[in-house]
């Protein structure tokens, strides 16, 4: 019997020779399991990269619903396939037709004319470079759903295997600190942080949930990034340097290197 991502990559013609892919929808859809999207639903997805997340979402919305997919980032960006790429695959496919994609699209400008059924933000927060940006897209979310559904890593590992993951985290945020750079960490937000700057934009918190992710080769791909910037914070302070060669020191251990995990928040207004 075929599971779930089998049955997805048959049915839709996608990922098929992509392994690393695979594994990425698999946890794509433990993702949206908890974000109880039904059939029909008309969703907006904001910081939708390469589409990980939009595809899952527009298989759960069926025929019926729509998913509208937006991103500040540009067609050239990301690697090995660049955004324009991954989202063309996917224009190709059955599930193209149930996706709108926006790419250089800033949510603060972007005219939407409609109520959607809900918001979706999935691993897409620490791209923002400060607080303020991010508090004004979840003021802007009060008036286009009344439901939002956040998922980001979890800082706090629950196992020594992910702590590699933690410090390389740790180490790119310091990094954006100090170097200009277009990395997917600028800003490193934690659970308690969203469910405040939601709750000024007046939504609630009804559900939360850990999801298991230390399967996925995000901790892997992020500590080799870390440890690739390594001299380029010769020129921070000493301080600096000092905690981040502990960091690295921690990455550089001889042991088993899982991801993080996610943390998903359901919000109501």
């Amino acid at each position: 019997m075929k599971n779930r991502v089998e049955t997805f990559v048959e049915k839709y013609q996608l990922y098929k020779e992509d392994t690393i892919q695979q594994i990425q929808l698999e946890h794509r859809f433990n993702l949206v399991e908890t974000f109880k999207i039904r059939k029909g639903m008309h969703v907006l997805e904001i910081g939708c990269g390469q589409g990980d997340t939009t595809v899952v979402l527009a298989d759960m919305v069926g025929k019926e619903g729509k998913v509208v997919a937006i991103d500040i980032a540009s067609p050239n960006y990301g690697m090995p396939f660049t955004l324009g790429q991954a989202i063309e695959r996917i224009k190709q496919s059955e599930l193209g037709a149930r996706i709108d994609f926006h790419l250089e699209t800033e949510l603060l400008n972007f005219p939407i004319t409609q109520q959607f059924d809900v918001v979706v933000l999935s691993h897409c927060s620490w791209y923002f470079e400060s607080e303020q940006k991010l508090a004004d897209y979840f003021k802007r979310l009060r008036h286009i759903a009344k439901r939002v559904c956040f998922a980001e890593w979890d800082l706090r590992f629950s196992d020594l295997s992910q702590r590699g993951h933690f410090c390389a985290v740790t180490i790119l945020a310091l990094y954006s600190q100090f170097v200009k750079n277009v990395g997917n960490i600028q800003h490193v937000f934690g659970e308690s942080q969203i469910v405040n700057l939601m709750a000024e934009a007046g939504f609630t918190l009804q559900n939360k949930e850990i999801i298991d992710a230390s399967f996925l080769q995000d901790g892997l791909w992020e500590m080799d990034y870390a440890t690739s910037i390594q001299n380029e914070f010769n020129q921070v302070p000493s301080m600096i340097q000092a905690l981040v060669s502990n960091y690295y020191d921690v990455i550089n251990e001889n042991i088993d290197k899982k991801s993080l995990n996610s943390f998903v928040l359901i919000f109501e207004s």
